[in-house]
């Protein structure tokens, strides 16, 4: 009898990756469904623009699938899943000759400008404008300093991991998530002074 993908839905992801590996496409499909939301909106603050970042989400999951037998399990699967994503995203860049490209000062501001004058207010209009400023705001600062943000405040991963998945040493993250997160509070119109500088994802 073959399975059905709504039977799987409460299964853990190591548990799906386990029947994957032993050739169950239904469990597959569980999984990259159950992720699909979260890769793509770490592309999308990645690389920036909505056609480079839906072809670097269908190449992550397709990768994050066909390298299962590299997934040891030491770490969350979805810790992994976002390493497999950053190398993604990073290949993206490069092949697209946009590795910490200039963006279009005039462009960015504008929007930038518009979200500083704007009450927030709790309507869905307004939580999408702020998405928008946010996704702007991301790309105007270095991809240095974007990428450890974004696996930080966006995926939750912590100082250790994002200095595993970016290859860099602890201290290096700590400092490159606070620059970037001064940078784009002060993008998005709120300069904070303290040292210990908010999620400005959230």
């Amino acid at each position: 009898m073959t399975r059905r993908p709504s039977s799987l839905g409460e299964t853990p992801d190591d548990d799906l990756v386990r029947l994957i590996r032993a050739g169950d496409r239904d469990a597959a499909e569980v999984l990259l469904r159950r992720h699909h939301t979260m890769v793509a909106t770490i592309c999308r603050r990645v690389v920036g623009t909505r056609g480079d970042a839906e072809d670097a989400t269908q190449i992550a999951l397709v990768t994050a699938i066909e390298r299962l037998d590299r997934f040891d399990g030491r770490a969350a699967f979805t810790t992994w899943l976002y390493r497999v994503t950053t190398n993604v995203c990073l290949d993206e860049l490069r092949r697209a000759g946009r590795r910490d490209r200039p963006t279009d000062a005039g462009e960015v501001g504008a929007e930038l400008s518009a979200a500083s004058r704007r009450q927030v207010e709790p309507d869905p209009a307004s939580r999408i404008s702020a998405r928008v400023d946010i996704d702007a705001a991301l790309a105007a600062i270095p991809e240095e300093f974007r990428l450890p943000v974004v696996l930080r405040d966006l995926c939750g991963l912590d100082y250790a991991e994002i200095a595993a998945t970016l290859d860099l040493p602890a201290g290096t993250v700590r400092s490159r998530i606070s620059r970037g997160r001064r940078d784009l509070l002060v993008l998005l119109g709120n300069p904070v002074a303290t040292t210990e500088r908010p999620n400005p994802l959230t």
